[in-house]
């Protein structure tokens, strides 16, 4: 029989097109034999039957609630295997450190308050960048550098699946909820620090928007009144000119990191007031960095320690306010430490 001509395709009624269409074969009426391909393989194995294909769910019974998996249900054990720990100190040590060594320069001060102190015990410092954390696991002895956690927002850094095992894996972090306390990462971090495992925490919760220090959160004087271990205040200077919140590019500056003498909780002491005293510890510091050690202890004995968290006033003041290294531009910063200006890094290509 010979083909329709197109005078008789546009003759036949619209019912028997859409009729064709369905049947998935041409306008002629004749069905494509030997389909193949993707599409149509994919279609059969829809169609299969268990267990080639998905298994059916009674219709009558509720289907359960997944487990979340991110945020502070990520679970971040793998990530304390030795593998991955000899994974992660490698990288620390010969990617991490010497990386810090050149973007940020730090001097240390301090350093004699953890000779002679054992295992495991928190640090606790304030948080202006993110560079915060690389710089301090930077700057750690060997036994503290190679056996911590960080304690990190778990809405920040948990909250997609490559950020979570990125950060875990290099920096050995751990979420913590910042916005309200939470069983889970409480119980967590309190288990590792009975494990063994120093913990990194910053109580502000987030970085600095405008170089003051926020308020210090319970966090820190909450594990170690729990766990009965030292906090070792840490202060971080500089870091706000390397990579300031609100800021992709990084630039070269000089950084100073100082430890403080171990502090416990006392015996009537409660977290709430243990944590004052935790962030007078590093206002000390703050102070220590500005000008020279006896000025700050001189200062810190009669109570008259400058705040972290600058005075309560207007954004403008507020800056104004400002220690005159903190005001200056990384530049200006850098020169003034006796070192040459810090160039962004990485350099941005010229037109």
């Amino acid at each position: 029989m010979s083909e329709p001509s197109d005078t008789s395709r546009r003759l036949r009624p619209s019912r028997a097109v859409r009729s064709d269409a369905a049947l998935g074969r041409p306008a002629g009426g004749r069905r494509a034999r030997g389909a193949r391909g993707p599409s149509a393989w994919a279609a059969r194995a829809g169609r299969a039957r268990f267990p080639l294909g998905a298994p059916t769910w009674p219709g009558g019974v509720p289907r359960p609630t997944p487990e979340p998996e991110l945020g502070v249900h990520y679970d971040t054990a793998w990530s304390r295997r030795y593998p991955v720990r000899l994974a992660r100190a490698v990288v620390l040590d010969n990617v991490t450190r010497p990386l810090a060594r050149l973007v940020a320069a730090p001097e240390l001060r301090g350093g004699e308050h953890l000779r002679d102190l054992d295992g495991p015990v928190i640090f606790a410092a304030n948080h202006a960048s993110h560079v915060d954390t690389p710089l301090l696991l930077a700057c750690l002895p060997l036994p503290f550098r190679h056996r911590i956690v960080v304690a990190a927002a778990a809405d920040y850094f948990f909250d997609r699946r490559w950020k979570a095992d990125t950060f875990t894996f290099l920096l050995g972090a751990i979420p913590m909820e910042r916005a309200k306390v939470n069983r889970r990462s409480a119980e967590l971090a309190a288990d590792l620090l009975d494990d063994g495992w120093n913990l990194m925490i910053f109580p502000e919760g987030g970085r600095s928007p405008d170089g003051w220090a926020q308020a210090f959160r319970g966090g820190a004087a909450y594990l170690a009144a729990r766990t009965d271990r030292p906090v070792v205040p840490v202060h971080l200077d500089g870091t706000r000119h390397i990579l300031p919140k609100g800021r992709s590019t990084v630039r070269r500056s000089r950084t100073t990191v100082t430890f403080g003498t171990p502090l416990r909780p006392g015996p009537d002491e409660d977290a709430r007031r243990f944590g004052v005293r935790i962030e007078s510890a590093v206002a000390a510091l703050a102070h220590e960095a500005a000008t020279d050690w006896w000025t700050a202890r001189r200062l810190a004995a009669a109570g008259s320690t400058p705040a972290l968290r600058g005075p309560e006033a207007s954004a403008w003041r507020r800056a104004w306010a400002l220690p005159e290294a903190s005001r200056r531009d990384a530049d200006q910063h850098a020169t003034a430490a006796g070192g040459p200006p810090g160039p962004e890094w990485p350099p941005r290509r010229r037109a």
